[in-house]
């Protein structure tokens, strides 16, 4: 089977200087900092450009008298332990070494209220501190939609609320999160501790693009904005419809479901309505990020995996993550089969080489590979250049050689 290569024309608009952008951004939030210890939220997302980010914020809170630290804020990820989310902080490159910044990692919360759903919780250290900086990248959620998605406020809510938040928040009906989001979100700037949000906006190529810096009490009103501003960026893919499409690599670094539902259409939550675009028949998933630590959430998007796959999964890991959010079927494991190429053959026996795509993972995809009848449709799509030279399908024992350089 031969594949042409796609580079896709994304939005580049990376930001040169980021520690000047970021203090730039605080300065011009006309705010000062509680002068006392200041936590810093800290994700499990691989987020662009996020050790010089964090540094910048924590060099700029001690400029203004402030005493910075970072809290692990990610809900019920890495097993919901202090020492699985340290650890998980760790691994994205937030190190003492690097940021100047001392973790302080611990599941205790503190309660601050109730909605109709549950408990509204805030991290211990958080609720202990002079003001709490949210940090986090402004983004389409994976399995609603609504004027605030995923940013700052789920950031506050649901990973500084850990696991006991998340259960909050996810035991409402899809079509209802974005208001418990709201309502959670008001009873914690509420609470008088929010001192202010730092959010990130990424272009197409996934780099630093925009920096904006809230003031607490401005973060319900003003994300929505900046949710519209990130659509202007999100990148797709260029074709809506798919026979086959290859994801070489998922895990949480890329998505929160380790495929981003906006990217390939299926948010997998039983009794609710799902994507309609792109619609795609089968989809194969080759390897797990090592940075998702064995947190395979969202492995039951796929309809294939391989067997290194599913020897990755810490089904521990992944069953907690999967048990808070309720989504079952995410964390479901597909039809497993020994490896790429294996995967690659059997498809191939039910589509032959029609309408077939291959990503390196849904958070990058301005390098892709398409099938040559796929190729021969996107020549004039505007978005699209199109390698002339076709590219025979190669493995290394029996791994898939497209993205191995």
């Amino acid at each position: 089977m031969n594949v042409f290569q796609i580079d896709q024309k994304l939005i580049s608009a990376p930001i040169q200087d980021l520690p000047k952008a970021v203090h730039h951004a605080l300065d011009q939030m006309g705010k000062e900092p509680p002068q006392g210890d200041v936590a810093i939220t800290a994700g499990s997302r691989g987020i662009s450009n996020l050790v010089p980010i964090t540094k910048a914020v924590g060099d700029w809170l001690r400029a203004h008298g402030a005493k910075p630290f970072l809290v692990p804020s990610m809900g019920s990820h890495n097993g919901a332990t202090a020492t699985g989310q340290q650890k998980m902080v760790e691994s994205l490159g937030l190190t003492f070494a690097a940021t100047g910044l001392e973790i302080r990692s611990s599941m205790e919360c503190v309660k601050v209220g109730s909605v109709d759903s549950g408990e509204v919780w805030m991290d211990r250290h958080c609720f202990e501190s002079a003001g709490v900086l949210i940090l986090n990248r402004i983004k389409l959620h994976t399995c609603f939609s609504g004027p605030v998605q995923s940013g700052l406020t789920k950031m506050m809510v649901v990973g500084m609320g850990k696991i006991r938040s998340a259960e909050t928040f996810h035991s409402a009906r899809p079509d209802r999160m974005p208001r418990i989001l709201e309502e959670m979100g008001s009873l914690l700037v509420q609470s008088g501790k929010i001192f202010a949000g730092l959010a990130l906006l990424e272009d197409g190529f996934d780099a630093t693009a925009e920096i904006h810096a809230l003031p607490g009490e401005r973060i319900l009103k003003d994300e929505p904005a900046l949710l519209k501003r990130h659509r202007h960026y999100f990148p797709s893919l260029p074709s809506d419809e798919l026979n086959v499409l290859i994801v070489d690599e998922i895990g949480k670094t890329y998505s929160g479901t380790g495929m981003d539902t906006n990217v390939i259409g299926r948010r997998g939550v039983h009794g609710f309505e799902d994507l309609t675009q792109p619609t795609i028949k089968t989809i194969a998933a080759l390897g797990l990020a090592p940075q998702a630590q064995g947190n395979a959430l969202g492995v039951g998007l796929a309809d294939f995996i391989t067997r290194r796959l599913r020897d990755s999964i810490d089904e521990q890991k992944t069953f907690v993550n999967a048990f808070t959010t309720g989504d079952m079927q995410r964390m479901a494991i597909p039809c497993t089969l020994k490896d790429d190429e294996e995967i690659i053959a059997k498809i191939r026996e039910r589509f032959g080489d029609k309408r077939w795509m291959f990503i390196p993972n849904t958070l990058h995809v301005e390098k892709i590979f398409v099938s040559q009848d796929l190729a021969h449709d996107l020549q004039s799509h505007p978005n699209c250049h199109i390698h002339s030279t076709p590219i025979p399908l190669s493995f290394s024992t029996g791994r898939l050689q497209l993205f191995s350089t």
